[in-house]
């Protein structure tokens, strides 16, 4: 099957009023609900129409296709995580490392995990190529962040800081997709959360020059 180019899809346009902006948040909204009711082949933008409660035409103002809404969608929730790990960094900047390293752990459990089945669903279509393209496009920013969090450390590293958050961000996205693979994530969150912590803690204290 062909694959379709990159410009259709992206959205047609950005909303630039309010009307417009309220317009695509539900959209999109729609686009989520709908595919955790049908899944991913079987959502229509007929359906996320019908359920964001606009006109087919409104829908393709902003998105020509299927593949441009689920597309959205998943960039969006990328948005969320990376916003939620950039506000640990700030608000961990200069903290001693393993608090770091804890406070990273459990932002990003917290927003993967807030809603389970929509990650669950989003994690589905993150397996398509387009899908994995904004999810690696948004692990290199995780990673810059962290590697600029473990700069501001007090304490003197004996890891190149680029490696140290690679394997935090590794070993913190391995726990993530065992929750979010698991029948039982949500019941096992909390246990899992504190086992992630003590593991992410001791790494940084082996790294940290005695």
């Amino acid at each position: 099957m062909a694959r379709q180019t990159p410009g259709r899809l992206e959205p047609r346009k950005t909303p630039v009023q309010s009307r417009s902006a309220a317009s695509v948040d539900a959209i999109l909204k729609a686009t989520v609900q709908v595919l955790l009711r049908v899944g991913k082949e079987k959502l229509t933008t007929t359906r996320v129409a019908a359920r964001a409660g606009v006109s087919v035409g409104t829908l393709y103002q902003y998105f020509p296709n299927k593949s441009a809404l689920l597309r959205a969608a998943l960039k969006l929730h990328a948005e969320e995580i990376l916003a939620e790990v950039n506000k640990a960094c700030i608000e961990q900047r200069g903290q001693p490392a393993e608090q770091m390293a804890e406070a990273l752990a459990v932002a990003f459990l917290a927003v993967k995990m807030r809603d389970p089945k929509k990650s669950r669903a989003l994690y589905a279509v993150s397996s398509d190529l387009e899908g994995a393209e904004i999810m690696a496009s948004t692990a290199v920013s995780v990673n810059e962040a962290i590697a600029g969090l473990l700069r501001s450390a007090p304490e003197v590293m004996t890891r190149d800081l680029r490696l140290m958050a690679t394997v935090l961000q590794s070993t913190i996205a391995g726990v993530k997709r065992q929750l979010l693979e698991s029948d039982m994530a949500e019941a096992q969150f909390k246990v899992m959360q504190r086992e992630l912590v003590s593991v992410v803690r001791s790494y940084v204290r082996a790294c940290v020059a005695q």
